[in-house]
């Protein structure tokens, strides 16, 4: 069974902007005028989205129907949320250096990469087994993992992966493997 997964990363906020750790902040302004410029989206069969506002706002800028998914929730940051990673490495530059280098290391009590990651998996290998075109609106910690997780990266690679504000990511799955569709 074929499936397209197409995954939009929610507009900017203000906290994406100044590179802190996300609380549930809404978009700013621009960004829903930037949302609502998107080309149109294809039809989808299941279209869903994480539970956070900005994820939420940005699915009804593009005008999409969705319901709302926990797994596709960002990555819990734990006490660093709201914080910048300039703040977190003046004062906890040691666990901040764990946290970057072991993807298994959670040390701000939150979502480890690898449990971000198996999460996110877990919710791709259910669509593939479903079949159609799910669109997924979400974070970019979410969409790294996928990306990640489906070309069988180390999850070092997590770093490596950029995504920008509304981006759009597409992968297709045979019902064995995903693969990127570029």
């Amino acid at each position: 069974m074929n499936t397209r997964l197409t995954w939009i990363c929610h507009g900017a906020t203000a906290a994406s902007r100044k590179a802190l750790f996300p609380l549930d902040e809404p978009l700013e302004d621009k960004a829903v005028e930037e949302a609502g410029r998107i080309a149109r989206l294809p039809h989808a069969d299941r279209i869903v989205t994480s539970p956070a506002l900005r994820a939420r706002q940005t699915a009804a800028a593009l005008g999409l129907e969705a319901e709302m998914e926990q797994r596709l929730a960002d990555c819990d940051n734990g006490r660093w949320a709201g914080r910048s990673i300039a703040a977190i490495g003046t004062e906890e530059p040691e666990n901040l250096v764990v946290w970057m280098s072991d993807p298994e290391a959670a040390p701000h009590g939150g979502e480890s990469f690898l449990g971000l990651r198996r999460r996110v998996a877990g919710w791709m290998d259910e669509q593939s087994l479903l079949g159609g075109h799910v669109i997924a609106v979400t974070h970019p910690a979410v969409i790294r993992a996928a990306t990640a997780h489906v070309l069988q990266a180390p999850l070092p690679s997590f770093w490596l992966i950029d995504v920008e504000p509304l981006a759009v990511v597409r992968m297709t799955s045979n019902g064995q493997r995903w693969s990127l569709r570029f």
